[in-house]
């Protein structure tokens, strides 16, 4: 690894590539579902987006350690981390996905089947703040883990909704808060910026929120989360 005058390790993105790299062998199996899923995806055009490998198992092992029965996921694209999600559901488990994109969410069906969990995840294929009222005005939930990866200009209304739907207890992630850093520019012309820190500062004054965040390193570059509790 290459160094500074100073002796410091200079790490940039190759290397973290090869760390996740080294992780993900030492941690994932081969999966030739998810292997296919992110095949599939690519092939119909999506956008290489989701969450990587390391991070989908992140997820999969929050919601298994909070006990999710009832998962909502914001932002589905092909798939692949709502597959994650699923797998940690119990027998009984629901998980709802929403999505705006016909596309996405024709993609996203076919891999949930592929799956084997078309019977326990309801995609909704509508703009995910129209799905959200939906979800409310019928009284479904509360939901034990809600995850967000949609449009970051609209986190705020996101966590809003979220809040509707939430319990005390219930686990929120937000992913893409870190934005390669970018999220400490206040005068960013970046429209994804502003409504990354908009999620932070309401969450972090929130009183019915305890939150923090996390900075991530890897084949997606750098990034981070955002993990909240709601306490009321």
């Amino acid at each position: 690894m290459p160094a500074t005058k100073d002796g410091s390790q200079v790490v940039n993105q190759e290397h973290w590539t090869a760390v996740d790299g080294y992780l993900a062998d030492t941690f994932l199996p081969p999966d030739s579902v998810l292997e296919q899923v992110l095949a599939n995806s690519a092939a119909a055009g999506l956008p290489a987006i989701n969450v990587s490998p390391l991070q989908g198992k992140l997820l999969m092992l929050l919601a298994r350690m909070q006990g999710a029965r009832q998962i909502l996921e914001i932002g589905t694209l092909g798939g692949y981390s709502t597959i994650w999600l699923a797998r940690a559901l119990p027998a009984n488990g629901q998980l709802i996905t929403l999505e705006c994109e016909p596309k996405h969410a024709q993609v996203a069906r076919e891999n949930i089947a592929l799956a084997g969990f078309s019977a326990v995840v309801e995609l909704r294929l509508a703009p995910a703040v129209e799905s959200l009222a939906e979800i409310v005005a019928e009284k479904r939930g509360p939901f034990d883990f809600i995850f967000i990866d949609a449009d970051k200009e609209r986190y705020p209304e996101y966590l809003e909704w979220s809040l509707k739907l939430a319990r005390p207890g219930t686990a929120i992630v937000a992913d893409n808060m870190v934005r390669k850093g970018e999220i400490i520019n206040a005068k960013s012309d970046d429209s994804r910026v502003h409504g990354a820190r908009k999620f932070l500062e309401i969450a972090g004054a929130s009183p019915r929120l305890d939150v923090t965040a996390i900075q991530t390193l890897g084949i997606k570059g750098y990034d981070g989360f955002a993990l909240a509790i709601v306490r009321s």
